[in-house]
């Protein structure tokens, strides 16, 4: 009886990839993209990129992210995952490891070697399927799913547990990466390898790609300031990635795929995630962007999104192909300096200073012991062992800790992990939940006031606290979809069941939310 059950769900799975579904998935990622820079700089654009999607794409103009804070990590997995970060695991890029006391970054794993990269990756902390795992699943492994971005922790989580490879930009010798967990290196990834950007780099100069780039100024009350940037020194790599420049490698190695990997030229349909960067400059001489740079990375993308649109046309015709484009949000650079200028409310809101002092209000109550075992962002975690072994009840410890961080100043809200998990509903507790997951999350997390800065003297940063909206879009485009504008909200877990709906396969399993149509 179970040989038959586990038959007939196999050929469910088969069954799904007959008939009229498309052979190909492209899921666009855009870190940092934002609705209103993207309609601002519309007349710098041609006719094949941003405009052809607009025009003839199912366009979601309000989309909202159910969890905070947001990253690029946790944004990817939660789209394909098709749910939150308390479920999936990736609360952020890093986090604290508490049973070895530091960081973890969200893709590491010792256990596989890097491929063109020191570095080994895994997807092992997100725990649950994404929607190329699904698919794979469903067609017994003859779908192909690849994943191309310039970040490490990007690939590996749009790519899953199990997709045929993932390739990003190494930071430290700039070619093309992967890991042995996704098995043999594909023979095409060599290809990447030719006129390779670690030997261009040194060569490269940023500039604007056009004049009308230089002459156009969406900003009233700034000046537009040309610009001719080089990449040098240690962290080159890292700042070409934060560059207008990155998008063209990122279309580079799409291509390559597409051409040499074999996707979409059969009836099964295949899956490719590929990130493109619409964010501001990073650079060891330049704390933000100008407005020049940015309008200039915003045409770029738009050239290298025609660029893609076009080839997988070619290649597999865009009507049978299901695309969908959204971003990571936004995490804004921002000059403190000018808070001050105008005298608007701002500080520092120490988290090195803060817990030594909540440790000092907590060994005078309970005795000289070391009870904040460590901090890192603006979370704080205790030494369970120690509360167990003085037999403490964590809830009590915890609100008196609760009750002693409100005294700070810059201090707008302190969570428990009691309070996440058991506390009354709200609107601002439920987007702290989604983002908070008991196994790596902190005990507290303390909210900084807007315009105060979170600093940490160890790893000698400081950011910002902005809790300004930024909108985004969803769009659909290619295969059976209809040109249509829909303004009402949407999060972005609605992202993987509405592509599994169209492919006839099982949504990702911790995903619950209704496709979109």
């Amino acid at each position: 009886m179970l040989t038959t059950f586990f038959a007939s769900i196999a050929m469910a799975g088969a069954m799904a990839q007959t008939g009229s579904v498309p052979r190909l998935v492209v899921g666009i990622t855009i870190d940092q993209l934002r609705s209103d820079y993207l309609n601002a700089f519309m007349p710098l654009y041609g006719d094949g990129g941003f405009k052809l999607l607009l025009e003839r794409g199912q366009v979601y103009s309000n989309v909202q992210y159910q969890h905070s804070p947001i990253d690029r990590a946790s944004a990817i997995a939660s789209i394909v995952t098709g749910t939150v970060p308390y479920n999936h695991g990736i609360i952020a890029e890093e986090w604290m490891n508490r049973t070895e006391l530091h960081t973890n970054y969200c893709v590491d794993d010792r256990s596989c070697k890097g491929v063109e990269t020191m570095e080994g990756s895994s997807p092992k902390n997100l725990l649950v399927s994404t929607i190329g795992d699904e698919l794979k699943a469903a067609t017994r492994g003859k779908a192909l799913v690849y994943s191309v971005a310039p970040y490490r922790e990007a690939a590996v989580l749009a790519a899953g547990h199990a997709a045929d490879w993932a390739m990003w930009i190494d930071n430290q010798n700039g070619h093309w990466a992967g890991t042995t967990y996704y098995g043999e290196t594909p023979a095409w990834f060599r290809y990447l390898g030719t006129g390779g950007l670690a030997d261009r780099l040194s060569s490269l100069t940023w500039k604007p790609v056009n004049d009308a780039v230089g002459a156009y100024n969406y900003y009233l009350t700034t000046t537009q300031k040309p610009f001719a940037h080089r990449f040098t020194g240690g962290s080159r790599f890292r700042q070409f990635k934060s560059s207008g420049l990155v998008n063209e490698e990122v279309t580079k190695a799409a291509r390559c795929c597409l051409e040499n990997g074999q996707a979409g030229v059969d009836e099964v349909t295949d899956f490719l995630a590929v990130c493109y960067y619409a964010g501001d400059f990073h650079a060891d001489y330049a704390t933000s962007t100008t407005t020049t740079e940015l309008q200039d990375t915003y045409k770029r993308l738009d050239d290298e999104l025609a660029t893609l649109l076009k080839r997988i046309d070619q290649l597999v015709g865009l009507d049978k192909t299901l695309i969908f484009i959204t971003s990571t949000g936004y995490d804004e650079v921002e000059n403190a300096d000018e808070l001050t200028q105008y005298r608007i409310p701002t500080g520092d809101f120490n988290i090195n200073r803060c817990a030594t002092l909540l440790n000092m209000y907590l060994c005078a109550m309970y005795g000289n012991e070391r009870y904040v075992e460590s901090y890192f962002g603006n979370q704080l975690y205790l030494n369970h062992k120690l509360l167990e072994k003085k037999q403490l009840k964590l809830a009590e410890v915890l609100e008196h800790c609760e009750d002693f961080l409100f005294q700070f100043s810059g201090v707008r809200d302190v969570f428990t992990s009691h309070r996440i998990t058991q506390g009354a509903w709200t609107p601002g507790i439920s987007t702290i939940r989604n983002g908070f997951n008991p196994k790596c999350s902190g005990d507290i997390i303390v909210q900084v006031s807007p315009g105060w800065n979170l600093v940490n003297e160890d790893r000698a940063t400081k950011k910002l606290q902005r809790d300004s909206f930024f909108e985004f879009p969803l769009i659909f485009f290619g295969y059976t979809i209809k040109p249509e504008k829909v303004a009402t909200p949407v999060t972005v877990d609605c992202i993987a069941p509405t592509v599994a709906h169209h492919i006839r396969i099982r949504a990702p399993n911790a995903c619950s939310t209704a496709p979109l149509f």
